[in-house]
């Protein structure tokens, strides 16, 4: 059992930049792949950013302005967002999860979720 608390959200301007951070509780967060997704009102959720053993994995419309990254030692994965824009508004959830890596990119691929943290983009 994986518990994911996600922080760092807030209104910011666009071109700003911000962190999240995700911090898991339980043992071998090493072993788990970790992902941001994201859900605007209305919109399904979407795949924004995942990191595994295999590499990291970049949704087209954050790619090069996002950074996902995690510190094992501090069981915390990180979303670094920069030039960010008011499409990227939205609640940002972080998930861990054992599956493939060809549901890297699908929310089935996960299996625990944080509570959301809100990012608000103004224009």
């Amino acid at each position: 059992q994986v518990q994911l608390v996600e922080s760092g959200g807030g209104l910011v301007q666009a071109g700003d930049s911000l962190r999240l951070s995700c911090v898991a509780s339980g043992d071998a967060f090493s072993t788990y792949a970790m992902a941001w997704f994201r859900q605007a009102p209305g919109v399904e959720r979407e795949f924004v950013a995942a990191d595994r053993s295999s590499g990291t994995y970049y949704a087209e419309s954050v790619e090069g302005r996002f950074t996902i990254s995690r510190d094992n030692s501090k069981n915390t994965v990180y979303l670094q967002m920069s030039n960010l824009s008011p499409e990227d508004t939205a609640v940002y959830y972080c998930a861990a999860g054992t599956a493939p890596v060809w549901l890297r990119r699908r929310t089935e691929g996960y299996a625990y979720w944080g509570q959301g943290t809100q990012v608000t983009v103004s224009s």
